[in-house]
């Protein structure tokens, strides 16, 4: 693994797990989403989708 990324699933993180696949490829990226009781279903749903989209391993 190359790159982590901190990924909520929102604009911004999106735009950085793009980027961090376009550089490293998806093998070597991995999405971090932390529940912490303050996201909504939603925003968790919106990142497993992103996740998926580019090929990256969501934890």
């Amino acid at each position: 693994m190359k790159a982590l990324v901190l990924f909520s699933g929102g604009l911004d993180s999106s735009v950085c797990l793009g980027l961090a696949v376009k550089k490293y490829g998806a093998d070597e990226v991995l999405a971090l989403s932390i529940y912490y009781g303050q996201k909504h279903k939603k925003e968790m749903e919106a990142s497993k989708k992103v996740a998926a989209y580019y090929g990256v391993r969501r934890i």
